[in-house]
């Protein structure tokens, strides 16, 4: 979900509802929220597959993708071009305003030419870190490359934070910054959150871990 940055307008994109909207809703999802994983498209993900995660931004009233949101998505959609096997994967649920990030970001991915078989979404988590939890249990035993998509100040926070829950992550592309953007205080953020949440993220792995010992033990 949104990571908190704020940035301007980007030329051209400001006052514009992402493609595929006609209001506060996308096709098919409540202003609230109703979104869910498909739990069928998620089972069958080929372990061995490529996965483009795109983390999410803030969504304006309307629906429209903020610039940020905006950038992320063209990055991610960049860089699934190039990997033309490779499963899509934003993240990030409903935020100050509907509907989900990840919804809005699906629907801009299909804007910039992806298939919408080539994309799965993860509309529930509220920050970084629940994204990569999500993400990793939607993804369980996966084998393949994950590849991380966001803004670059924030790009290292979401590779750790996937590493931790046990995906084979690195960094896939870094959002194009706005003209005249400086970052230096969203850095100085990132400095504080990262340990936080990856201490978080040891202790969530860690209870999981003991919580399946615990029902193994049971079953025997």
């Amino acid at each position: 979900m949104s990571d908190g940055a704020a940035t301007g307008p980007a030329p051209g994109t400001a006052g514009a509802a992402a493609p595929g909207f006609t209001g506060s809703a996308a096709p098919g999802v409540a202003p609230e929220g109703a979104a869910t994983v498909d739990p069928d498209r998620a089972a069958t993900i080929d372990p061995d597959r490529a996965v483009i995660v795109v983390f999410g931004a803030a969504v304006r009233p309307g629906g429209r993708p903020s610039p940020t949101l905006r950038r992320r998505v063209a990055a991610a959609a960049r860089l699934g071009r190039t990997l033309e096997e490779a499963l899509l994967l934003p993240t990030g649920g409903v935020g100050r305003h509907g509907p989900a990030e990840a919804r809005v970001m699906a629907v801009l991915l299909q804007h910039f030419g992806i298939p919408a078989g080539r994309i799965l979404e993860e509309p529930t988590a509220a920050d970084t870190l629940e994204s990569a939890r999500a993400v990793a249990a939607l993804l369980p035993g996966h084998r393949g490359r994950v590849l991380a998509v966001s803004s670059g100040y924030h790009l290292r926070r979401c590779v750790l934070l996937l590493r931790l829950m046990g995906l084979r992550a690195e960094a896939g592309a870094a959002a194009r910054a706005a003209p005249g953007f400086r970052a230096g205080h969203l850095h100085l953020r990132e400095w504080a959150a990262t340990p936080y949440d990856a201490a978080l993220a040891v202790w969530h792995r860690w209870r999981g871990h003991q919580r399946r010992g615990a029902g193994d033990r049971r079953r025997a």
